[in-house]
């Protein structure tokens, strides 16, 4: 009776009898659905040692020794066709000579084409063998994730901050001695591929990644085979470790370690620091001499180009499958394949996550939690921080972020492109008050998405102080237990971007305290004088369609559909979330600026970034997420009309209006309240008519992906989307072209795009 783990063992042997089968994972539609569902993962098995066993849980990545093993970590491979199956075909809209060639030729010969269109089996032994040979690393490193990119700033003379991380298993690696990232550059780099010469390579096959060692290069920066590189670029990318080189080694700092049921995991960061010069430079690196990887920074008075994207992942209920074109392995990868496509045309130098980067529902499948899942809404904000429970909950975020961000196109990003993260998690405030959630979910978030370890590194934002520059730390936030974590970041000489944290400090009342506002406009107030654009990213839209009248029949006891929901009854079980059960639209409505909980804050908050704009003379636009679709709303002077006969009105010009700002909105995919939501854009709303302040829509929209005309919906565009932003060098305006899906799962984007003035108006007028 007295063995360690005996009652353990005991409950494992009485669920192993009791249990006769398993229910495969589906929706439960009849009588008490949810809580069906929920009693299904509370009946899961315990293991010999009297452990659950988790729903998710991934191994190392392979480490190149063999094909097979690249496909058993649950990794989608590359699309390259397999000795079963025919090349993927390209979409429509390509004419790829190299395509229909290979279609001409013997299918084995067909197969054993790479992107440089060459047959491998027809070079020499010596030659083959070169051209697909790995990289290893020494000494060896089993890799759980990684490497990722993270862009911090560059600060007053000229450096290029950032950082690269990766997550390790001590069990398969060695640290004698420590992990070192080497990266090099040429700095006198001025040569650069032309667009043109990309057209015709246009592919589905993504580039070598530690996560797919085997996958056939794609063409483009991320390239790695040498032939294949001096075969789209010359010398532009193939002169790599000569003499001219400049080269750093930077020795991993050990940030965190995770101690899973399969042993302990380690968070290596690397700090890196560049010198910009007159030359806009492809970065490379590697580590531990493995895989070389690259990516580029811009040159010293060179606006950057960045790419912006949110809601990178599918809700439960969602089947990915159902976005998922020809040739792809996911519905993930399509419009991935598609950013990084222009990255090729023109690279990118940031990679702007405005929320949700990862979805996490799935927690909910954890069999740990499903007694806290089956709890009141009044329990749960109380229910007991157990430590099996504080073990599940690390174990599926460990293993979620590490099986999402070595997954397919997105691996290929977020190490190709320094990332620059917000979260967005939007829980409701019964969720949050629950320590199962709120504070390890925000712990997660920083350690995978901004490197930060706020328990190893400096809660002190001071210059000099912490690592990362860019960080201003907040108030503490009343559920995730730390302080909230904004960003502001150098984009170019002329734009900066903030990144305000809007989830840390929230409650269903308050968005940001007025010390974290206050020391993000302090922050501003000290940019320099010749910043003509700030980038203000908000999770959620702050100029978009309010449903007032949706949001007061959501919350009323006696809403039907709610109360049907709530009793599990036939096809609504899913109205209500599994939190809190109120309505689930109900939590994202709440969620808006435009909230009625929300409206003050908001309208005071853009006055505050109005007045900033006025002294500084500074354009303002915001950039937001989360709402599934694309838009783009406009927040400008409201102009009053004298009446008479010819009541009109002109607009103010916005180069000189200081309340002139964009709210460019870009989130995927799309949901079921579009149609609602666009045929509310064309409301006139006064909330800020006492501020002398119009809000419109813009309809940008007039036409559809294909180029026929659009006759209704001209606001709103309910397709997956990403947003590609440059500032033109010539008039400074800022651009946002948001990529829309041609056709769905097709990995093809038309471009709509709006430009924000740059400021004609002098300070303080």
């Amino acid at each position: 009776m007295d063995t360690v783990g005996w009652h353990a063992q005991r409950r494992a042997r009485k669920a192993s009898q009791s249990s006769c089968f398993r229910f495969p994972w589906k929706r439960f539609t009849q009588k008490s659905g949810a809580t069906q569902e929920a009693r299904h993962f509370s009946d899961a098995q315990r293991g010999p040692d009297g452990r659950y066993l988790p729903v998710e849980e991934i191994d190392p990545l392979p480490d190149g020794s063999g094909l097979a093993q690249a496909g058993s970590f649950g990794v989608p491979r590359s699309a390259s066709p397999t000795p079963d199956t025919l090349p993927p075909v390209p979409p429509k809209y390509f004419t790829d000579n190299s395509a229909q060639n290979a279609s001409a030729s013997h299918p084995i010969e067909r197969l054993a084409s790479g992107s440089s269109g060459l047959s491998l089996a027809q070079m020499p032994a010596v030659e083959r063998s070169r051209a697909q040979r790995l990289a290893r690393m020494e000494p060896h490193l089993q890799f759980m994730v990684g490497p990722l990119l993270r862009y911090d700033t560059v600060d007053e003379t000229g450096l290029w901050r950032g950082a690269a991380l990766i997550v390790t298993a001590d069990s398969g690696s060695s640290y004698e001695p420590f992990p070192v990232l080497t990266y090099q550059w040429d700095p006198e780099e001025t040569a650069r591929p032309s667009p043109s010469t990309q057209a015709s390579h246009s592919r589905y096959d993504l580039g070598p990644h530690p996560a797919d060692p085997h996958a056939t290069a794609m063409a483009g920066p991320s390239a790695q085979l040498p032939d294949v590189n001096q075969t789209y670029f010359g010398d532009y990318k193939g002169k790599g470790n000569t003499r001219d080189d400049q080269a750093q080694h930077v020795i991993g700092q050990e940030i965190y370690v995770y101690a899973g049921n399969g042993g302990t995991f380690t968070f290596w960061r690397f700090p890196i620091q560049i010198q910009l010069g007159v030359n806009e430079i492809c970065i490379k690196y590697n580590i531990n001499g493995g895989m070389q990887l690259s990516f580029f920074v811009p040159a010293r008075h060179q606006n950057m180009r960045w790419a912006a994207h949110s809601c990178n992942g599918f809700s439960v209920g969602v089947n990915p499958d159902d976005f998922r074109g020809p040739g792809f392995k996911n519905g993930y990868d399509p419009m991935w394949v598609d950013l990084l496509r222009k990255h090729v045309e023109q690279p990118f130098h940031v990679l702007v996550g405005g929320g949700d980067q990862l979805y996490c529902d799935s927690l909910t499948r954890e069999p740990e939690i499903q007694e806290w899942i089956l709890a009141k809404p009044s329990t749960k904000k109380i229910f007991p921080l157990t430590a099996e429970i504080v073990s599940c909950v690390d174990r599926f975020f460990f293993n979620h972020y590490c099986s999402s961000f070595r997954m397919g196109a997105f691996a290929r990003a977020n190490s190709s492109i320094p990332m620059l993260n917000m979260c967005d998690d939007h829980d409701p405030e019964d969720l949050q008050q629950s320590p199962v959630i709120g504070v390890r979910g925000y712990f997660f978030y920083l350690l995978f998405q901004c490197f930060i370890n706020p328990l190893h590194d400096n809660l002190d934002d001071r210059t000099g102080k912490h690592m990362f520059k860019s960080l201003i730390l907040g108030a503490q936030g009343p559920y995730v237990g730390l302080p909230s974590h904004s960003f502001l970041s150098y984009l170019g000489p002329d734009v900066h971007i903030l990144m305000l944290d809007c989830r840390a400090e929230r409650k269903r009342n308050q968005v940001c305290s007025e010390f974290e506002y206050q020391k993000a406009f302090e922050r501003i107030r000290y940019l320099p004088s010749d910043v003509k654009h700030l980038v203000v990213q908000l999770g959620i839209p702050i100029a978009y369609p309010r449903m007032v009248f949706l949001e007061a029949a959501l919350d009323s006891k006696l809403n039907p559909l709610t109360a049907l929901g709530r009793s599990g009854t036939a096809g609504f079980s899913s109205f209500v979330n599994k939190f809190n059960a109120d309505a689930e639209l109900l939590d994202d409505l709440n969620d808006h600026w435009t909230a009625k909980c929300h409206k003050k804050e908001r309208n005071w908050f853009i006055q505050q970034m109005q007045g900033i704009a006025r002294m500084k003379s500074l354009r303002i636009s915001f950039l937001s997420g989360d709402v599934h679709c694309a838009a783009v709303g406009v927040l400008k002077t409201l102009v009053r009309s004298n009446g008479g006969k010819n009541n009109r009105t002109i607009d103010a010009p916005p180069e000189t209006d200081y309340r002139y700002m964009l709210n460019v909105v870009t989130s995927t995919p799309p949901n079921g309240v579009i149609a609602m939501v666009s045929t509310l854009a064309t409301k006139t709303h006064r909330t800020l008519h006492h501020a002398e302040t119009d809000e419109a829509m813009l309809p940008i929209f007039t036409k559809e992906p294909n180029g026929n005309n659009r006759l209704q919906n001209k606001c709103i565009m309910g397709r997956r989307n990403w947003c590609a932003v440059s500032c033109d060098p010539e008039t400074q305006e800022l651009e946002f072209d948001i990529r829309v899906e041609m056709e769905k799962g097709i990995g093809v984007s038309f471009g709509y795009p709006v430009r924000s003035p740059p400021p004609k108006w002098f300070p303080g007028t």
